[in-house]
């Protein structure tokens, strides 16, 4: 983490130098660093999908539901990142609509979880 840290606070700093001297160039550098972070991240998800398996293996849990999880973690991470980038950048309208699009994306995408919970409840009222 303290490296993600440095990583981006050097980043901040040198973008910001960029930036007075060409404004475009401190977008370039920000898209960059991102994809830099993203890259340390995306090394840390496979620990996180094995910790998740191995609680799958604990309980008898449906596999799907452990993949939208994962889903809704994506849809979450991307949505944010180009969100923040958009912003960033000075479009807030399209910052906005990326917002909106992650939100509509994560409620499709949870609805199977959604109805199983209610056929859940729904069996537990019946009897």
């Amino acid at each position: 983490m303290i490296t993600v840290a440095v990583m981006g606070i050097l980043s901040v700093l040198l973008a910001v130098q960029v930036k007075a001297l060409k404004p475009e160039f401190g977008v370039y550098m920000s898209l960059a660093v991102c994809l830099a972070l993203f890259g340390a991240v995306s090394g840390r998800l496979e620990l996180l999908v094995d910790s998740i398996r191995q609680i799958q293996s604990y309980i008898s849990l449906d596999a799907g539901y452990l993949g939208i999880l994962m889903k809704m973690a994506g849809i979450t991470y991307i949505a944010e990142l180009a969100s923040d980038l958009c912003k960033d950048a000075g479009y807030q309208a399209v910052s906005g609509q990326i917002e909106l699009f992650g939100k509509l994306a994560l409620l499709a995408v949870s609805m199977p979880v959604i109805l199983a919970l209610l056929e859940t409840v729904s069996s537990f009222l019946q009897v």
